[in-house]
């Protein structure tokens, strides 16, 4: 879905809905969100888990995956988006910061902040500075 001026809080109504598409039977944390990108499209993501707990993929890296499957006949190498934003929701009134191996995958798309919100509001995080400072990425390599 493209958008022209999305906010913040519209971002994390968007992630409470995908968060209710969930698959959570195991840890009954559903966890959704949503991916801004840099051309304007919003797509969402939610947690998938497994009875072999190993193969459960979490709300993140699934919008990423849907970012790619949705962006052109080559993927991310072909549209060359990169994430402006991803906006996360969990527990009501506790904030839900994605996990060290989204991190990674978010940071591979060039994700410049975190959105988030606890009992006092929304909480807006810049990825690379306080999210994941020194990180390994593409031109690492």
């Amino acid at each position: 879905m493209a958008t022209s001026a999305v906010t913040d809080a519209q971002l994390i109504q968007q992630a409470r809905n995908a968060q209710a598409r969930a698959y959570a039977p195991y840890s009954k944390f559903p966890v959704g969100s949503v991916l801004l990108l840099d051309n304007g499209h919003v797509v969402p993501g939610c947690n998938l888990e497994n009875a072999s707990y190993g193969l459960s993929m979490c709300a993140e890296r699934n919008a990423v995956a849907g970012a790619i499957v949705g962006s052109g006949p080559r993927g991310v190498a072909d549209a060359g988006f990169t994430i402006e934003a991803v906006a996360i929701v969990g527990k009501p009134g506790e904030p839900c910061f994605p996990c060290g191996a989204c991190r990674q995958v978010l940071r591979e798309f060039g994700c410049k902040r975190v959105i988030v919100e606890d009992e006092e509001g929304l909480r807006s995080f810049k990825f690379s500075e306080e999210l994941l400072p020194y990180s390994f990425g593409p031109e690492s390599l």
